[in-house]
């Protein structure tokens, strides 16, 4: 589901020039655009994105990208998020040395191995393939193993689609997946439940870094990260909770749990 308004075919095709940045950014030179949000816009052409050479957070997400040429010169680029457009493969991102956090869920990449364009990140923390609230996804998300194997060829990442999987409160979501596992092996068929849908639009929660000290800049990161993770953590117990009820009520055969 997008945001009204902000589907790509919906709005005309447009290449970004110096005017569409420094209306969107209110900075008279490229160079001193810090951040940037052209969301929903039907962008197909980066055109001089690329002379941005300051710019440290970019959402172009919602748009028709099918390349990211002009991105490999963004060396100072943090966070990114590119999700819902047309991208088959992510290899100008190797450039950008300080990418931190990359949000690509809703594109064409269709093998981990077009990911290994993004081995030589050493600061890439934060990966998102798939985004089950915004109903946005990767084929490559299709195959099961496709965390392992994303994990093995990133090792330094600490989170994976909003999951920590290394770090600080790895532990909660593993023991979250496993009790996951346990509830659907051990209880029997049954009705399906009914899938949970969102009760707020895609970017809903999404709010504009502040732009002042780089400090102030990393602490409103780092919210927005604790923030998603508690939504989605929130929304597992839910699943488990739902699982659970259904296991153990009185019609279905009572499975056994040990904690």
């Amino acid at each position: 589901m997008e945001p009204p308004g902000e589907k790509p075919g919906e709005a005309e095709a447009l290449s970004i020039t110096p005017q569409l940045l420094k209306s969107h950014s209110g900075e008279f030179a490229l160079d001193s655009i810090l951040l940037l949000k052209l969301r929903g816009l039907g962008v197909v052409d980066l055109g001089c994105l690329g002379e941005c050479l300051n710019l440290e957070w970019l959402d172009l997400s919602g748009n028709a990208l099918t390349h990211l040429g002009p991105l490999a010169s963004l060396r100072q680029l943090a966070v990114l998020n590119v999700s819902n457009n047309r991208l088959t493969g992510l290899e100008p991102l190797a450039a950008c040395e300080n990418l931190q956090s990359l949000n690509a869920a809703g594109n064409l990449l269709t093998t981990p191995g077009q990911l290994q364009c993004l081995a030589g990140l050493q600061a890439l923390e934060h990966l998102r393939l798939r985004d089950p609230l915004a109903r946005l996804s990767n084929p490559l998300c299709a195959n099961a193993s496709y965390w392992a194997v994303v994990q093995e060829l990133l090792p330094g990442l600490k989170v994976i689609d909003g999951e920590r999987v290394s770090g600080r409160g790895s532990e909660l979501y593993q023991l979250c997946r496993d009790l996951d596992s346990s509830l659907r092996s051990g209880s029997s068929p049954g009705p399906r439940a009914i899938e949970a849908q969102p009760w707020v639009e895609p970017g809903y929660w999404e709010s504009w870094p502040i732009r002042s000290s780089s400090i102030l800049e990393e602490a409103c990161r780092q919210f927005q990260d604790t923030l998603q993770e508690c939504l989605d953590l929130d929304r597992q117990a839910s699943d488990s909770l739902a699982q659970a009820q259904q296991a153990l009520s009185p019609a279905e055969t009572t499975s056994s749990f040990v904690f």
